[in-house]
């Protein structure tokens, strides 16, 4: 198999369902995950793109197989197994209420040298996050490739993505992820969760001695965001759009960072800001965790 077939991208960790409550006893399912969002992120701005992972063979993991081919992800990286599927189960919608479902579910079973064989030296960008780093024995697994995908000249990106089961036990691979990142994505709600002894200044310093070297974007909601690298800061407002659904735009703004760090790497960090904000604002104009397009991206940064 010839490396220029393989993606050049990879997101690596959770592809689940989601389980809305939407009133009493109404609910309703949608695809989801966040790797596995930014993965379709890069996908829709058009470079080749992965997401690795296991899903399930019934009929939710048939859902993500088919989600996965429309995003025009390469599916030779999604691994199929006969376990139950993960499902987030949200009981409440505003403010956000969740718990997950995942015993010795499917996503727990992916074996990442089971991946195409030349697969790192294809790739240029691999991401990592979500809860998948949270759920043993998966966690473990994902570190270690992480690991030796960097050893191997790969690019990584880590977006902590807290949730209520991040406790005192995830600081570890907080650590070892952190450390291992060329780029770590944190929001203000996230530096809440990890370190909530700390207000959000000196949780974002704590995160960044972690490794001083890394970029960090610190998204802020409404409130704009930061791109940090070394001594350098730079600061940015939302693009204003009218919103229609939140979910998925860290996810966006994410896959956004990644694919302006590949295609443009000459360009400053304000363009590279500005870019995932858009991409970021796209995905709040549009209903769900949709992908945004580049057309859609470049319609906000003309406008």
């Amino acid at each position: 198999m010839s490396h220029a077939a393989l993606p050049r991208c990879i997101a690596a960790g959770e592809a689940l369902t989601d389980m809305i409550r939407t009133d009493g006893e109404q609910w309703v399912s949608k695809v989801g995950g966040s790797t596995w969002n930014v993965a379709r992120v890069i996908a829709s701005l058009g470079l080749p793109t992965a997401f690795a992972g296991a899903i399930s063979t019934d009929c939710f993991g048939q859902d993500l197989q088919a989600a996965s081919a429309a995003a025009g992800l390469d599916l030779r990286y999604l691994q199929t197994v006969a376990q139950p599927p993960l499902l987030a189960i949200v009981h409440q919608q505003h403010p956000p209420q969740y718990f997950f479902i995942g015993e010795n579910s499917a996503d727990l079973a992916f074996n990442w040298h089971a991946l195409p064989q030349g697969w790192e030296s294809a790739t240029d960008w691999l991401h990592f996050g979500g809860i998948s780093l949270a759920r043993e024995p998966l966690a473990s697994h994902l570190v270690e490739m992480a690991r030796h995908a960097k050893l191997r000249g790969v690019r990584i990106s880590y977006d902590p993505n807290y949730r209520v089961l991040m406790g005192p036990s995830y600081h570890a691979t907080l650590a070892s992820m952190s450390a291992l990142a060329d780029v770590i994505k944190v929001s203000d709600e996230d530096l809440t969760g990890l370190f909530p002894a700390l207000d959000t200044t000196a949780a974002l310093a704590t995160l960044r001695e972690l490794n001083p070297q890394a970029m960090v974007l610190f998204t802020r909601g409404a409130a704009g965001a930061s791109l940090i690298s070394g001594e350098q800061t730079v600061c940015a407002p939302t693009i204003p759009v009218d919103v229609v659904d939140t979910v998925g735009a860290g996810d966006a703004a994410m896959g956004g960072l990644i694919y302006s760090l590949l295609t443009q790497p000459e360009q400053p960090l304000a363009q590279h800001l500005h870019f995932c904000l858009a991409c970021g604002a796209a995905a709040c104009a549009q209903q769900g965790a949709t992908p945004p397009t580049l057309a859609q991206v470049q319609k906000l940064l003309t406008s």
